[in-house]
């Protein structure tokens, strides 16, 4: 593979609406998977305007590496009302997504405006939707590239897992009230179509996977939307502290569990067996600072705010563990950071966190309400504290699945292969053969 793309690298277009090298999140995850990809290949990178400074700041020239679309007509009204109906900063997040899925439409006429006359005459091999991520954005150009015989890929897809039901309190202190309704989404336009005439679907996590049509099974591959640098593959410290050290990275909101994780640390704290460092912040900080002086355990606590991502990753590499008590975690980028850099993390057995690590390579910790989760992180943090350097062979293995799964590099390696497998077999509507997708894919177990 690593042969003819080098000889004959693929022309692919990549549309990632959110790429942004400045930013966190989604924007990062698209501009990193799109820059990994642009390093094996003649890409081309399509975004949304509001990247445009960032990206030209990275060293991208403009019309040669990447174009900036503007539908700011359309994104910026839907934005300002979806904000003053969220219910605060932060919060409503799939009132946010409900109306950019609506938003979307338009950046994609505009694409295809600008970019379909080149796509049919063939200046391209295939078409790379990388975000958005959510599978609620629907792509109205699939059925024209599909027309046009353009092998399409859409991915990594994520979100959409379930609240649990014993956590419903969160879900409204979230303003999360309209995932109850999420699955409209497959009333909207173009749902059907989008996944009829792409040629490949990548999803980023299992649930995705289990929430795609059986019909369109057969095209999805399973590819982790998050990933790490390579240069974060360095070497652990050997431990010398007497005192176990803890570290959670997060913004600090009720489903991510901080109140959780205190209250599992308490009598752990008191005794001077273990510190923890909060990196973040967000409107449950003086909250949590109270309940840890309620707690009695201010003194052993750290509340960091937020840092640097490289002042954040020497916390995270001196930390012996990384406790994420998140209770609907969809990608988990922070537990991807933690392993590699050797830090084993401790999770919530629930969506993204709980498929990204393995029993090799940290703890997860089954729950079904508040209580349970309190119990069972108190539990993996005292095996822990009795045993410290039984994390040292499980560092060592975060590192190495890293290495050889969760780099961009290796996504890049494992897209590279749906887009070599897409145009092989593409049959005449453009989609992917039935038995056309690569099977060690679909059937790893993350």
């Amino acid at each position: 593979m690593e042969e003819q793309s080098r000889s004959a690298p693929y022309r692919p277009l990549l549309i990632a609406e959110a790429a942004n090298p400045e930013w966190t999140s989604v924007p990062l995850v698209g501009w990193n998977i799109a820059r990994a990809i642009a390093k094996r290949t003649n890409a081309h990178l399509v975004t949304h305007v509001r990247n445009r400074d960032a990206i030209l700041r990275a060293g991208l020239v403009e019309g040669a590496d990447f174009t900036a679309i503007d539908n700011e007509y359309m994104a910026a009204p839907m934005y300002r009302l979806s904000d003053r109906l969220r219910g605060g900063d932060g919060k409503g997040w799939t009132t946010m997504m409900a109306f950019s899925s609506m938003s979307y439409y338009s950046f994609e006429r505009e694409v295809w405006r600008q970019f379909g006359s080149q796509i049919e005459a063939g200046r391209f091999d295939l078409v790379h939707r990388i975000t958005p991520l959510s599978p609620t954005n629907q792509s109205p150009i699939a059925k024209k590239l599909a027309q046009a015989g353009v092998p399409f890929v859409i991915g990594p897809l994520n979100g959409g897992a379930p609240w649990p039901k014993n956590f419903r309190a969160r879900q409204y202190a979230e303003k999360e009230w309209l995932a109850h309704i999420r699955a409209a989404h497959k009333l909207m336009p173009f749902y059907r179509a989008t996944r009829r005439h792409a040629s490949a679907l990548i999803v980023g996590s299992k649930h995705t996977l289990s929430d795609m049509p059986e019909w369109a099974q057969h095209k999805c591959v399973l590819i982790p939307e998050n990933g790490a640098d390579e240069s974060w593959l360095v070497p652990r410290v050997p431990r010398s502290a007497s005192t176990v050290s803890a570290i959670f990275i997060g913004r600090l909101v009720p489903y991510k569990g901080a109140d959780i994780l205190l209250k599992a640390a308490q009598p752990l704290l008191l005794a001077g067996r273990l510190t923890i460092d909060i990196v973040g912040d967000g409107p449950q900080r003086a909250e949590l600072e109270q309940l840890a002086t309620e707690l009695g355990v201010r003194d052993q606590v750290n509340f960091r705010g937020w840092l640097k991502q490289p002042e954040a990753l020497s916390l995270l590499r001196a930390a012996d563990f990384m406790a994420l008590p998140s209770i609907r975690e969809f990608g988990g980028g922070v537990v991807v950071e933690a392993m590699a850099s050797g830090t084993v993390p401790v999770v919530a057995d629930y969506a993204g966190p709980s498929e990204l690590v393995d029993e090799h390579t940290g703890i997860r910790v089954a729950f079904h309400d508040a209580e349970s989760l309190i119990q069972g992180m108190r539990q993996a943090f005292e095996r822990i504290i009795a045993a410290p350097d039984a994390l040292i062979q499980m560092g060592k293995a975060a590192q190495e699945k890293v290495r050889r799964e969760l780099t961009w590099q290796a996504k890049a390696e494992q897209i590279l292969s749906v887009y070599a497998t897409a145009l092989r077999s593409r049959t005449r509507d453009g989609a992917m053969a039935r038995s056309a997708i690569p099977a060690p894919l679909p059937a790893r177990e993350l």
